[in-house]
């Protein structure tokens, strides 16, 4: 029989995990909602099914790692576990009101290392690994979004379609007894394969999420003396997720989200295969991290790369005054085509509803690196480093704040 903190207990992780379930839907089937190949009901069960698989498979290790080995599971109390998920679900609160995607997972890290630092028992050697995790998986997709945006993006967005329609990807002909599915008749053989690669990467992105993300919902309730086993733990953080995919996801899926609204649908796709993959390597290990943090790392380092193009690696080493170092902001990827070569419908624009700019006849080459063309890029345009120091900042700060604010609450008063 459950006591009435245990219950408590089990309510703050079901309202961590609708909120995580409304804000990872949005992420990982944005751009397919907005380009109508599905509806915002499919997505939000495609995202419950694959977030379950990620969960119930790699989210053990993840789930494992938080309830028991960076402070023995004997410390998770009913009452120490409400603490930790109240420190988890204000992160996302204090998140929303800075609009910026504070992480969950490191918040939750904190919340527990707090507790870990009360009782004594932290396990340091573990935290140096997490902590290590936290800073290369960052640099990381850094590093990959700037090889790939100043050497391999630009090929790609010459050849690559995407396109908005009108009515949705898949049509029911209900003029039978039972209703006969088939495919839009404006969708061309190209519209087919990329269609199905923005399912297909949507759903990987909603495995990762589920393996990442179940632990922060139900890690504290889960292990020895704990309310739930493994199992339940996961089933009730996929419930929760489900609970938000199809509530206040659809606003989310609508809005699409701030961090990935104005990058072109190929941008995201590369931003969610890069995020979601570090991610998923990392819950494989049991190592806590944030997919939110991953994938902005891989938008910044993507814009960054891609506006490089306009000097070769000597000139960035060596700024003249004809040349300064690139100031970089959020454009750069929406403007990476040439005037000829108009660029493809950004996540905003299918979001709001706006038709993407026409296909020219023939698609002129790609400059060199180095080269300068009137419209090859804007310089000003994928990063605002002021946005940046802003989000950085967070990162920090978030479970800085959580250890700070949960040390002397268990040291105190539990």
């Amino acid at each position: 029989m459950l006591g009435t903190v245990a219950i408590v207990g089990i309510v703050v992780a079901v309202f961590v995990g609708f909120n995580i379930g409304g804000s990872s839907t949005g992420v990982a089937f944005g751009p397919a909602v907005g380009s109508r190949l599905v509806r915002k009901t499919t997505a939000g069960a495609l995202f419950v099914a694959f977030g379950f698989l990620g969960a119930w498979t790699v989210g053990r290790n993840v789930i494992a790692t938080m309830s028991s080995s960076i402070v023995p599971a004997a410390q998770f109390t009913p009452v120490a576990s409400v603490a930790v998920l109240f420190f988890t679900g204000a992160s996302l609160l204090i998140s929303n009101l800075y609009g910026v995607s504070a992480s969950t997972s490191m918040t939750a890290v904190g919340a527990i290392v707090g507790l870990g630092l009360a009782s004594g028992t932290l396990n340091q050697a573990l935290m140096f690994v997490i902590v290590s995790a936290w800073i290369v998986a960052p640099l990381l997709c850094f590093v990959i979004g700037v090889v790939v945006g100043r050497y391999v993006y630009p090929h790609l967005d010459r050849y690559v379609a995407f396109t908005k329609f009108d009515l949705h990807f898949v049509q029911l002909d209900r003029s039978g007894t039972i209703p006969r599915p088939y495919l839009n008749v404006n969708a061309s053989p190209q519209d087919i394969v990329g269609s199905l690669l923005v399912i297909v990467i949507a759903c990987y992105m909603a495995f990762s999420a589920g393996a990442s993300n179940a632990a922060n919902a139900v890690a504290p309730l889960v292990g020895e003396g704990g309310s739930l086993t493994v199992n339940q733990g996961v089933l009730l953080a996929v419930a929760a997720f489900g609970l938000g995919s199809f509530t206040i996801a659809r606003r989310t899926l609508e809005t699409v989200g701030d961090d990935i609204t104005e990058l072109p649908i190929l941008a995201s796709l590369i931003v969610s295969v890069v995020g979601a993959s570090v991610i998923t390597v990392l819950s494989y290990f049991g190592i806590p991290a944030s997919l939110a943090v991953s994938t902005t790392s891989t938008i910044i380092g993507l814009g960054w790369g891609r506006a490089s193009r306009a000097a070769t690696l000597k000139q960035l080493a060596t700024p003249t005054p004809e040349r300064p170092d690139l100031e970089v902001t959020t454009g750069a990827l929406v403007t990476s085509r040439v005037e000829e070569a108009p660029t493809g419908p950004t996540i905003g624009d299918i979001a709001r509803e706006e038709e993407p700019a026409e296909k020219p006849e023939e698609v002129p080459d790609v400059p060199d690196v180095g080269a300068e063309g009137p419209a090859d890029l804007d310089e000003r345009s994928l990063f605002d480093p002021g946005a940046a120091k802003r989000i950085v900042t967070m990162w920090l700060l978030t479970p800085s704040l959580a250890i700070a604010a949960s040390y002397p609450v268990f040291a105190f008063l539990l």
